[in-house]
């Protein structure tokens, strides 16, 4: 996968996108609105992380799953969603291992991977402590919406 994309949206700008009761819901939804798959990424993973929160029980609702699947599939429609294979899954986890990034913060690794396997020119996501500590190469393009 060679090509270049302008946005890479990690998993936490699409769930804010996506819920207007969300906190960041006006910050985020302009970029979801906007993409195209020629100009917008996400990774696979996000698919089923944006699934799992969608279809989860809220304070004051839960989304049924059949409501969260329609959900994400407005989302991988809407952009190119980046696969990684087995060894690019490897090579993810080997640099982080080396960089002593553990936990959950390989998830980050991961859309990180994708993100770099595209190209993008920004990476936009609320976590970018996180992004920048495992791809400090990158900070310059991770930021907020």
């Amino acid at each position: 996968m060679s090509e270049r994309v302008r946005v890479f949206l990690d998993t936490s700008v699409l769930i804010a996108a996506s819920d207007s009761d969300h906190e960041r819901h006006a910050e985020s939804r302009p970029l979801l609105a906007a993409a195209a798959p020629h100009t917008c990424a996400c990774g696979t993973h996000s698919l089923a992380e944006a699934y799992a929160n969608f279809s989860v029980v809220r304070a004051s609702r839960r989304q049924r799953p059949d409501a969260a699947l329609r959900l994400v599939e407005q989302i991988a429609r809407r952009m190119m969603v980046v696969p990684l294979m087995a060894e690019e899954y490897l090579t993810a986890i080997r640099d982080a291992a080396t960089s002593r990034v553990a936990g959950g913060t390989i998830y980050d690794a991961l859309l990180l991977a994708c993100a770099r396997k595209v190209n993008a020119e920004r990476i936009y996501t609320w976590n970018v402590r996180h992004f920048s500590r495992v791809a400090p190469d990158l900070a310059e393009r991770i930021g907020t919406p």
